[in-house]
């Protein structure tokens, strides 16, 4: 009987034996067969020096186009959603209802407050004739009619909680973002959707000091896109910072109007000036630029990997972007094969 056991699990054992063998080898030519990226594995990319380049008097600086209203519209009521008008994407007109959270308990406290109007108002006639008549102390009668001013502020309490069950899109614009679903159960303050408003763009450019007293507000200005190339739009300075950041630049804004809504949020643009003398600079090819024209970026070759870096830029001719301080002529700056990079890959150059 036990020479019977012991073979029986020497038997088991070979067998859970084998099925991991098995098992393993499986295991090993899914892998040969699955692609892994080798993170350490150094990216080809194309380089370049910075270099003196001149300006000509008509040159541009470069922003980035925003929206003239983004906002995250949240809900002061409280409950479940019961009706959900919208999806990314859609329009909406100022005014229009784009959520409904459900109203039925605040419904019947309406319907409460003013049977107890009704009510209040009774014996406020009643206290007063009696009151005429000697019958009940005039202090009674003043009860009553605060009473019935408690009951219709209670009345309008519930009005303005009922308005507040619409929620409703406080300006014109396009829904970017939702952030609940029909059948949500939300809070005061939750927030519902985000709209955003690009019937009007701001292109924020920072202007070194040698050239801020040529923008005024007001002016009228050319403006350019990327993806528009030489086409021109108009636009109006709206605002001239009145403080310089720590590289004695300045931000100034200008106003686009879309009304076509032919640009959009994000995109690159720049406002070109015309200048009385060109300016030779050291620069940067534009194309090694990443990352927003708010925190120019570029990537720099150090000791084989690829450093991002930003640095302060100026004027811009639309091939090349003047570079105010945070690089130097004897850097290695990426101009081809960015899009494969993170910071601090290894790269090999061409």
């Amino acid at each position: 009987m036990n020479k019977r056991l012991i073979i029986i699990i020497v038997v088991a054992v070979g067998l859970v034996g084998l099925t991991a063998m098995k098992l393993m080898s499986n295991q090993e030519a899914v892998k040969k067969k699955i692609y892994i990226h080798d993170s350490e594995a150094a990216v080809l990319v194309e380089e370049t020096a910075p270099s003196i380049h001149t300006f000509e008097s008509a040159f541009s600086y470069l922003g980035t186009f925003e929206p003239i209203r983004q906002n995250t519209i949240g809900s002061d009521a409280s409950g479940k959603i019961i009706r959900l008008n919208i999806e990314e994407g859609d329009r909406v007109s100022q005014g229009q209802v784009i959520a409904k959270i459900d109203d039925e308990m605040l419904q019947l406290q309406l319907e409460n407050a003013e049977v107890n109007i009704e009510g209040q108002k009774n014996d406020d006639i009643r206290y007063t004739n009696l009151a005429k008549e000697n019958a009940v102390p005039g202090v009674q009668v003043e009860k009553t009619k605060l009473g019935l001013k408690s009951a219709e502020i209670q009345k309008k309490q519930l009005q303005k909680q009922l308005r507040s069950t619409n929620i409703t899109a406080p300006f014109s614009g396009v829904i970017t973002k939702k952030l609940v679903d029909l059948g949500s159960v939300i809070g005061g303050g939750s927030q519902i959707v985000e709209i955003t408003d690009i019937s009007s763009l701001k292109l924020t450019v920072s202007v070194p000091e040698r050239d801020i007293l040529k923008f005024k507000l007001n002016q009228d200005v050319s403006i350019k896109a990327d993806i528009y190339g030489d086409r021109s739009f108009n636009g109006k300075v709206t605002n001239v910072s009145v403080q310089a950041d720590k590289s004695h630049n300045f931000k100034v804004q200008i106003t686009v109007k879309n009304v076509q809504q032919e640009l959009m949020a994000g995109m690159y643009g720049s406002v070109s000036l015309v200048n009385s003398k060109s300016i030779t600079a050291l620069a940067i090819p534009r194309k090694a630029l990443v990352g927003s024209s708010k925190n120019p970026q570029v990537y720099v070759i150090r000791n084989g990997k690829a450093v991002l870096t930003s640095f302060n830029a100026g004027t811009s001719d639309g091939e090349y972007i003047e570079v105010i301080s945070g690089l130097s002529k004897t850097d290695k700056i990426v101009i081809k094969g960015q899009v494969n990079l993170q910071n601090n890959s290894n790269v090999k150059t061409k």
